[in-house]
This record gives structure tokens, C-alpha cells and sequence, in this order.
């Protein structure tokens, strides 16, 4: 049975555990795996970010009410954050990082941002 790269399909000489015919197409081969599956992450991880940066230039205050409509202009997605934090009453505020929200009602949101001790 002839064994063949795993990378380019050609012939494989030498040891019988052998995989790659050269570093070229270990490496090659290896990068095209990590790329595949960081593909998902890298995408979600610059959702979070934008949401962040959003947040974050419309919350320069560190607290602040802003409309739904208002928000959604920027591209802000609600589908993506990083963490939940719900208080004793009940509220569920949305953290993106340090920046969050309050959903308030249908069209009004309230802002915060995590002070960290």
C-alpha cells in the first residue's frame, strides 16, 4: 500500500510513520486546519468588538438612555455578547466586555459601563 502526503497526495519515501513529504506541506496542511476552524471565532470575536467600540462611543458617560433606533443605526447586533448579569429585582443587563445594557421597554435602552475593582 503506498502512502501519500497528506497535504499534496504525492508518493511518501522514507519512514513508515511518515506524513508530509516536506515542512512546506506539514505546515501547510496544519495552517489550513487552524484556518477553518478559527474561521466561526474570527467572525464572533468582530462582532464583539463592534458592539464594544459601539457602546462604548455612545456611552462615553459611563450611564446613559439611548433609543433603539438610535442604536440599530450604528449596526449594533443584539444576538452577540459576552456575558449576563442579572440584579436582584429581576433586570437582565447585556455585557459586551465592560459596556452593557438594559433593555427598558420596546424602543429605549439604557447604557452602562462595568467599573472593574
Amino acid at each position: 500500500m503506498e502512502r501519500l502526503c497528506l497535504d499534496c497526495g504525492k508518493p511518501l519515501r522514507g519512514r513508515s510513520d511518515k506524513k508530509f513529504c516536506d515542512d512546506l506541506c506539514r505546515n501547510s496542511y496544519n495552517n489550513r486546519l487552524k484556518s477553518e476552524e478559527s474561521l466561526v471565532v474570527k467572525r464572533i470575536n468582530a462582532i464583539l468588538k463592534k458592539n464594544r467600540n459601539i457602546l462604548a462611543q455612545l456611552n462615553p458617560e459611563g450611564k446613559t438612555k439611548i433609543t433603539r433606533k438610535k442604536l440599530f443605526a450604528t449596526g449594533f447586533n443584539l444576538d452577540y455578547h459576552t456575558h449576563t448579569y442579572q440584579t436582584q429585582n429581576g433586570n437582565q443587563y447585556r455585557f459586551c466586555y465592560e459596556y452593557g445594557y438594559l433593555i427598558l421597554n420596546e424602543e429605549e435602552f439604557l447604557l452602562v459601563k462595568r467599573e472593574e475593582k
